[in-house]
């Protein structure tokens, strides 16, 4: 298992390869968001997280079979990915992210053009989305409080889980102060 990587897998280089060919730009690992997502997308206000069908246990898919020995070990652990994933998401969506899952089984020759038009028509509506949340977000001021004081827990309760180290924490120190000002 000390041969997995969690970055710079084949899955996610196809994806990277095809957006940044269709002009997407993106930042990728992002430690400041909720789950390191694989690719970020600032611009749309969108992340993607590119998932393998065994480690997160993608139910009915072929390349999800669950193993014969050590059962019990490897039920545990896919079920705390897939609780982690879904809770990533929840925070993902209080601090306004769209969250778009790719499965590595969408991913093959003859599904890459439909998986790449899914993620591009998701990223149209996480812009169309993120357009409207800064509109309400500069028209109401009681809005942007309640959106600042969310991100700020969050941010919190990240920090404490990561064991930030002192540079990332004072760049949350400085967003949080940002946005008391823009308020």
């Amino acid at each position: 298992m000390s041969r997995i990587r969690s970055r710079n897998t084949t899955p996610e280089k196809i994806v990277r390869a095809e957006l940044w060919r269709r002009g997407y730009r993106y930042r990728l690992n992002d430690k400041r968001l909720p789950g390191k997502p694989d690719l970020v997308l600032p611009k749309y206000r969108a992340v993607i997280f590119i998932n393998g069908c065994f480690w997160h246990g993608h139910r009915g898919c072929p390349k999800y079979v669950e193993p014969k020995t050590n059962v019990s070990f490897w039920r545990e652990k896919i079920a705390y990915n897939i609780a982690r994933d879904e809770l990533n998401a929840q925070r993902l969506d209080t601090l306004s992210w769209t969250v778009i899952t790719v499965w590595e089984c969408e991913l093959s020759k003859k599904n890459l053009d439909a998986t790449i038009a899914r993620i591009e028509a998701d990223l149209r509506a996480a812009k169309d989305k993120y357009d409207k949340w800064t509109a309400l977000r500069r028209e109401s001021r009681e809005y942007a409080r309640e959106q600042a004081r969310k991100h700020r827990e969050i941010l919190a309760q990240v920090e404490a889980e990561l064991n930030l180290p002192k540079s990332l924490r004072r760049y949350a120190k400085m967003a949080e102060q940002i946005t008391e000002e823009s308020i």
